[in-house]
């Protein structure tokens, strides 16, 4: 019977803490995507309440001079926009199905004043966060500006590449 020599070793059990590292860093990554939906999922509950009851739909609403049904509407369209964001950040649609998605969403009168209401909130924005980006790309689609659509997808320094 052979005896491994120490380099042997020494590339095994290296190859051993490679493998355990790339499986703790998948590991990680599921629970970061777990906690970004129970995270949304908490933001949800909090607009349906507000959707629901007037005075918290007042607290929550970053708007002014809105009727309550229109605090509704503007409640909703946020929502919704927040759930297509997350439906693409943790895999559920790629990147063409979120376009598509943003594309319908685009045609809906509520959403397109939502849009236009909630600019500066996106001005706030890193530029390079994802969702600045993705805000630019439906800036192009109100804007009907398809070649632009294009840009929304370029990964700056130091920014974590969405999946596709």
């Amino acid at each position: 019977m052979d005896v491994p020599n120490h380099e042997d070793l020494l590339r095994d059990l290296v190859y051993a803490f490679t493998q355990v590292g790339e499986a703790m860093t998948a590991v990680a990554e599921q629970l970061r995507g777990a906690n970004k939906i129970r995270v949304q999922a908490l933001f949800a509950g909090q607009l349906d309440r507000a959707i629901d009851d007037p005075v918290l739909a007042a607290g929550l609403s970053t708007l002014s001079d809105l009727s309550e049904d229109k605090r509704r509407q503007m409640l909703l369209a946020n929502k919704h926009y927040g759930l297509l964001l997350l439906s693409y950040e943790v895999g559920v649609t790629n990147r063409n199905e979120l376009l598509g998605h943003l594309k319908v969403l685009s045609k809906s009168a509520v959403f397109t004043e939502y849009w236009a209401r909630t600019s500066e909130h996106r001005a706030l924005l890193p530029s390079e966060s994802l969702e600045a980006r993705i805000g630019r790309a439906v800036d192009a689609i109100m804007d009907e500006r398809p070649d632009d659509l294009e840009e929304w997808w370029v990964v700056g320094p130091g920014s974590a590449t969405a999946p596709d």
